[in-house]
């Protein structure tokens, strides 16, 4: 197995979905997610078309220090599109991780000798806990995003509060997607060893900057590891920001009403 790429609350993690599978609220889930553990974290949606059936990606990128534009390369990819499989697999970096649906088995040549695979049944799961195909559909997408808490070591009561508001009003949906957040976690803890990190994550966190583990709240409670500040414009954006205030009072005194007006010389009749 590869040396695993290891980074605390520094790290991208993307999706690669169908269009029309329902996949972005569970994406925007784990986004919202991260942010409301404290952390620094933005995503992007981004579809080449808006028609249902082609592909969709959602990425999310995580940096305590507050950058979020796009880094370039990808720590952990969440493929779910065998359209695009072979370019989402090529965005991983050296050492970073690979999460699919492995309820059919596929040759070893579709995938990278440098990073590291993480086979998740989903589609097994679902088949054996839903009857309907488009409960099938959707509530996969909430499982794999249980076995990114998992994984991830995400505070998952912070899921379940944004999982009640998301279906505020549709009581209904609510515990459904619990369950279906709880299966894949469930799964993941039997199957795998949860969560990613190494083994002085805890000790070095408050020094090293790229170490996997990510963007948990118990890290964030961790003795000499404190919560990152919110970002902040640099000091000459806030004068910028201060200096057009100022150009937008004076717009303002200057109204139409109270400017001078110009006359012009008539030409005699």
């Amino acid at each position: 197995m590869p040396k695993p790429i290891t980074a605390i609350n520094d790290f991208v993690v993307k999706f690669a979905n169908v269009n029309g599978s329902g996949s972005a609220s569970a994406n925007g889930l784990f986004a919202k997610s991260v942010l409301r553990m404290g952390i620094p974290a933005s995503s992007r949606n981004i579809f080449p078309s808006n028609i249902q059936g082609l592909p969709t990606w959602f990425e999310v990128r995580i940096n305590e220090s507050g950058h979020l534009g796009r880094r370039g390369g990808v720590d952990m990819m969440v493929a779910m599109n065998p359209q695009t499989w072979e370019d989402d697999i090529a965005e991983i970096e050296p050492g970073g991780y690979l999460l699919y649906d492995a309820t059919k088995p596929m040759p070893a040549s579709r995938f990278r000798d440098d990073i590291n695979v993480i086979g998740a049944p989903l589609t097994a799961i679902c088949n054996r806990t839903y009857d309907d195909a488009r409960q099938r559909q959707l509530f996969k997408n909430i499982i794999y995003l249980g076995v990114l808490s998992a994984l991830l070591d995400m505070d998952v009561p912070a899921i379940e509060q944004l999982i009640g508001e998301q279906f505020r009003g549709k009581d209904t949906l609510i515990k459904p997607n619990l369950h279906a957040l709880q299966l894949g976690r469930d799964w993941a803890r039997e199957a795998l060893d949860c969560p990613l990190r190494s083994a002085t994550a805890f000790s070095s966190a408050a020094t090293t900057r790229r170490r996997w583990a990510p963007c948990t709240a118990a890290r964030r409670c961790a003795p000499g590891i404190r919560s990152p500040p919110p970002p902040r414009l640099p000091r000459r954006s806030r004068h910028i920001a201060s200096a057009c205030a100022a150009t937008r009072s004076r717009r303002i005194a200057a109204t139409p009403s109270s400017r001078p007006r110009t006359s012009w010389p008539r030409s005699a009749s």
